[in-house]
């Protein structure tokens, strides 16, 4: 059976979205077993280059969500960023993305296929089809937001390791 444009992004997009929701829970648990506040999370670096912690969930939300809307229209065009927020409006954040990704049909994600897709992105201007801009662009940028955000929580003495950020592997049906 071959495999599918929804093949290749919902159901990845979806595993590390459900993961980084439950690494975001532990964090939380964590701070209720410690006394500590997760919203001291929010302004959070790895570096001090780096964004903090809330720009990494809401760029691992864009990525995820709207990526595969820019396949659709050919547009991506995410809302602004939000900025700090509270520690659980950035867990609602990865439940609005699962509940996008979810509500995705197999027939709808791959009716957009092939398309030739040109955006504009700051001051660079991308060419990409539809499978494209979902492998070389989005998954990429959505997995180095998800990372960093994991690094962080993380650096900072959350109980996670590396199956927290798998989450549910896709393994075949035996």
């Amino acid at each position: 059976m071959a495999t599918t444009f929804y093949d290749l992004s919902v159901p990845t997009l979806l595993q590390t979205v459900r993961a980084v929701g439950g690494f975001l829970d532990r964090a939380v648990t964590h701070c209720a077993e410690t006394g500590a506040d997760p919203d001291d999370f929010v302004h959070l670096r790895l570096i001090d280059d780096m964004a903090p912690f809330h720009f990494q969930i809401e760029a691992a939300w864009h990525h995820a969500v709207w990526g595969l809307e820019a396949a659709k229209t050919g547009v991506f065009e995410p809302p602004g960023l939000v900025g700090p927020v509270p520690f659980a409006e950035l867990r609602a954040m990865m439940g609005q993305g699962e509940r996008a990704l979810e509500a995705l049909t197999p027939e709808e994600v791959n009716s957009w296929a092939g398309r030739d897709l040109d955006l504009q992105i700051g001051p660079r201007r991308l060419t990409f089809t539809s499978e494209t801009l979902i492998l070389s662009f989005s998954l990429p940028n959505f997995h180095f937001h998800a990372v960093t955000a994991y690094d962080i929580l993380r650096s900072r003495g959350v109980p996670i390791g590396k199956r927290d950020y798998e989450g549910k592997l896709l393994t075949r049906p035996t």
